[in-house]
């Protein structure tokens, strides 16, 4: 690349992660991203303007200084993320930008110095932090990773992630708070919870006690094969959906009951890894009519 082309697209890099930061608790040092936060980008990417990047463009452009620019699809992609209309229109806005910055930096008094300080001070203390942590029927803290769905009015939904200590945080300048709550062995909830420092910290969640079952049944620690198979073909109902998810997004693959129940009934190192990712379920047949998963 050149110049030009260096410093333009190293400024789009820093307002689409600027952007990301918003409302994401990741490094702010993009090369200190792992694996989770990459996901978070792509599907925050996806909720925004409904297309996405792979890992390895990730990778190759964003963790990594790039030799060339990307296409300019991909930087209209990114341009229209950061609330421009394409990429010609992020260089035009960011040069006249420059310019004007330039211009005022010049005439600007310097009392304006400690009130715009003290202007930023109290727009980051305005905003409230709200913490959660999560319990199951049990009043047991759960630590397996929960999905959070947090619902803005007249926006697109925030995806978030629960830590490795079951609790997630967020920071808004609103009072009120609604998020959903899934996760595949615990029932879906909508929490709504105002900013209110002796209430809002613990949640419990009800536990699904069919994915439960499923999960031991996944385990493939059993030692009688047969009602092994049986008690897997009760919990699935015969015309199910289920999906057979790949890392790195590298595809998805369709199972029928007769795949999927061959798979967990064959005493391989396979069983161990599998990992339920999401389910549907008939309460009134007490069956599993939709199920995606992935071998780790």
């Amino acid at each position: 690349m050149n110049p030009t082309d260096t410093y333009q697209f190293n400024q789009l890099k820093t307002a689409v992660i600027s952007k990301f930061l918003e409302h994401h608790s990741v490094p702010t040092d993009v090369k200190d991203w792992n694996g989770n936060d990459i996901v978070m980008f792509q599907e925050d990417l996806f909720s925004e303007v409904k297309a996405r990047v792979s890992e390895k463009w990730f990778y190759t452009y964003f963790k990594n200084e790039a030799s060339k620019l990307p296409r300019v699809d991909m930087l209209n992609l990114l341009s229209s993320y950061i609330g421009f209309e394409n990429w010609n229109a992020f260089k035009s806005a960011h040069i006249s930008e420059a310019y004007s910055k330039k211009k005022k930096k010049i005439f600007w008094p310097a009392i304006f110095i400690p009130i715009i300080a003290v202007f930023a001070v109290t727009m980051i203390n305005s905003k409230n932090e709200f913490r959660f942590c999560f319990q199951d029927d049990l009043n047991t803290k759960i630590v397996t990773e929960l999905n959070i769905k947090i619902l803005q009015e007249n926006q697109s939904p925030l995806y978030f992630k629960t830590d490795s200590l079951g609790c997630f945080n967020y920071k808004t300048k609103k009072d009120k708070i609604t998020f959903v709550v899934s996760s595949p062995y615990y029932k879906t909830d909508t929490i709504i919870r105002s900013i209110d420092r002796n209430k809002h910290h613990s949640i419990k969640l009800k536990s699904d006690d069919y994915a439960l079952i499923l999960k031991y049944y996944t385990s493939g620690n059993v030692k009688d094969w047969s009602t092994h198979k049986q008690k897997i073909e009760n919990i699935i109902h015969a015309k199910a959906s289920i999906y057979r998810h790949y890392h790195n997004n590298m595809g998805v693959e369709i199972y029928s009951k007769e795949e999927f129940v061959r798979l967990l009934t064959i005493p391989t190192s396979a069983l161990n890894r599998i990992r339920i990712l999401d389910k549907d379920f008939d309460y009134d047949n007490n069956q599993i009519t939709t199920l995606h998963f992935i071998v780790d």
